[in-house]
């Protein structure tokens, strides 16, 4: 009996290890992860030098590398059905890239409005791709500091609107869900959503930030 007890306590043990939520703390690490994983991958596409180790190290082995796959995956899709929309978001968005103050205020304003409607994996990719293009406006403008900034915007981001959807999907590991067995058809429906929704409000934060800048 002492040794069946002593085997029901330690599978106990493993499952409660497995089965663990992460902390709120893993998912913004993982999201900052994932974010430079993005941008410099899309430093490299537009030809961008960029030298600093912290951005060109890639997210570490494992689900997270397999996570960062398919977040690019997607984010390519998106690019692809609107490629306009992520391109040049500091003209979009008419905001000059050598203040630190208005990169932030700019970043967070267009995450908070991409979510005004709820969450989606749609949605959080749009955001990476956000994050991306902004980062590649700022080092073609001689201003790779600020990609550090965006990086650490996004993460906080996380932490204070996405960690409580991500706890409950079980981490950043549900949007591999996302392509598996997935009809293209439905997924491109998927993605054009969060696109539109994206041209929309890029409007509206144009607008409100125009008079500040």
């Amino acid at each position: 009996m002492e040794v069946l007890r002593r085997s029901s306590v330690f599978a106990a043990e493993v499952m409660e290890v497995f089965d663990r939520s992460p902390t709120d703390k893993e998912l913004v690490s993982q999201a900052k992860a994932l974010c430079r994983d993005y941008i410099n991958s899309r430093l490299i596409r537009a030809g961008v030098s960029w030298s600093k180790p912290e951005c060109s190290a890639p997210v570490p082995g494992g689900k997270l590398a397999e996570v960062s796959t398919i977040l690019l995956r997607l984010g390519d899709e998106l690019e692809y059905i609107r490629p306009n929309v992520y391109r040049n978001i500091a003209r979009q968005l008419n905001i000059s890239l050598h203040s630190e103050t208005v990169v932030s205020d700019a970043f967070l304003a267009v995450a908070a409005q991409i979510f005004t409607a709820g969450i989606t994996w749609g949605k959080v990719v749009s955001l990476y791709a956000v994050a991306a293009g902004l980062a590649v406006d700022c080092v073609r403008h001689a201003q790779p500091a600020m990609v550090h900034t965006i990086v650490d915007c996004l993460g906080e981001f996380v932490r204070k609107t996405l960690v409580t959807w991500l706890k409950r999907r079980g981490g950043w590991a549900d949007i591999t869900k996302c392509v598996v067995n997935t009809d293209p058809s439905l997924r491109s429906h998927w993605l054009v959503a969060a696109v539109c929704s994206f041209g929309h409000f890029l409007k509206a934060i144009f607008f409100v930030l125009l008079p500040e800048r």
